[in-house]
């Protein structure tokens, strides 16, 4: 374990002290900064957690200060990315602490836990693209299964966001499954109705649009979608195809299929929206389209399911966890099977009407009190091994 020399002691009180990896709410937000931010807004509503937010961020570390809820800390020491992601991938200094102050638990939020002098560690696996998919992944993502592996061989606890994932994380990396612990996140608020800007500009002749959500990259499998748009297109001549979402790694698949559309005129691309821009395109589609190669859990399907939107997504991963029966669910790359269940979608009718209904219910079991809840049991969980098993650092080099 490490020294604890030159460590403050932690804050006398008697509330958990925990430090977690705010560095994903820098920048444009993805899925791990939104789950980072529901979770905090949960987190910091609890009165037996005390949270300190860090960064690992040199220029960028204050940022966060107005990205974190009221209640939750933040540390300002400086933390230079490369030098202590170096560090931190060769041994077990420096520890978190140098950085935040005493803390009981450190709750590392994105593949990767920092090492500790005292504290218990949490580790957050999304989920495991690197292990099943590693062509879809870029060169930093491939060092995450060792680290992971590391960090549980070390003690550290992994909390994933699906049972599913969680099953994976005990096949891939071996990880013991009694320190595996599944916490659905909340679905990410959209803004409330009211002034707000319009949604997408459609087509000319198109009134009505299927939406895609995600960053454009291959595990979101876009290029299947727009092959399965000719046939949508064909069925319903008002309709267009509208993604959401920034450029990621293996876009040009997704430019390749566009350019040789016969309807790639009806297609539409926003970019990167949040806010209420995000909210007018969810809340003004006919559906959501998921056709997903690979999902941990799946943000998007819920925000839409709460939206009173039907979804047709594959039947990947952690989706048929997460949407239950709210959602109309085919096989992935199955192109005919997706613009059947689209067109059918499309069709309306009561079948739609109660689907939209299960998925609304649906949407509704995941908040992000109930996420906060679920961390809070497993912070307490590691703090209290640590002291049965002889105090500070144990389970930890």
């Amino acid at each position: 374990m490490c020294k604890a020399r030159g460590v403050p002691p932690r804050p006398a009180t008697d509330r958990l002290a925990v430090g977690f990896d705010a560095t994903p709410l820098l920048g444009a937000p993805t899925g791990v900064g939104v789950f980072c931010g529901g979770a905090l807004d949960g987190l910091a509503a609890r009165d037996d957690l005390a949270v300190t937010a860090y960064a690992v961020s040199w220029r960028r570390r204050r940022d966060i200060e107005g990205r974190v809820p009221a209640g939750v800390t933040t540390a300002h020491r400086p933390m230079p990315a490369r030098p202590l992601h170096q560090a931190w991938a060769r041994g077990p200094l420096p520890p978190i602490e140098w950085f935040t102050g005493g803390l009981d638990v450190v709750h590392g939020t994105n593949f990767v836990v920092p090492p500790t002098a005292r504290a218990a560690r949490v580790v957050t696996v999304h989920d495991l693209t690197v292990v099943l998919f590693p062509e879809l992944c870029d060169g930093p993502t491939l060092a995450y299964p060792r680290l992971i592996r590391r960090a549980a061989a070390e003690g550290a606890w992994v909390h994933t966001p699906s049972r599913f994932v969680a099953d994976e994380v005990v096949a891939e990396l071996g990880v013991d499954p009694s320190r595996v612990r599944a916490v659905h996140h909340g679905v990410p608020a959209l803004p409330d109705p009211g002034p707000a800007p319009a949604g997408p500009t459609l087509p000319a002749g198109c009134g009505r649009y299927v939406l895609a959500v995600g960053t454009v990259e291959p595990r979101k499998d876009y290029p299947l979608l727009v092959s399965s748009f000719a046939d949508v297109a064909v069925a319903h001549p008002d309709v267009a195809l509208v993604v959401v979402g920034a450029d990621g790694w293996g876009a040009e698949a997704f430019r390749s299929a566009l350019e040789a559309s016969v309807v790639r005129h009806r297609v539409v691309r926003t970019g990167y929206l949040d806010g209420a821009g995000l909210a007018a395109a969810l809340r003004g589609a006919s559906v959501l389209a998921y056709p997903s190669r690979y999902e941990g859990f799946g943000f998007p399907p819920l925000q839409a399911m709460a939206a009173g939107v039907p979804v047709v997504a594959t039947a990947v991963g952690a989706v048929p966890e997460v949407v239950d029966q709210g959602a109309r669910l085919v096989a992935a790359g199955d192109g005919d099977a997706l613009a059947g269940a689209l067109v059918e979608v499309l069709d309306g009718g009561p079948a739609v009407e109660a689907l939209v209904a299960r998925g609304r219910a649906r949407s509704a079991s995941f908040t992000w009190e109930a996420c906060a809840a679920g961390l809070a049991g497993l912070y307490h969980e590691a703090l209290a091994e640590g002291r049965t098993a002889g105090g500070a650092g144990a389970g930890r080099r």
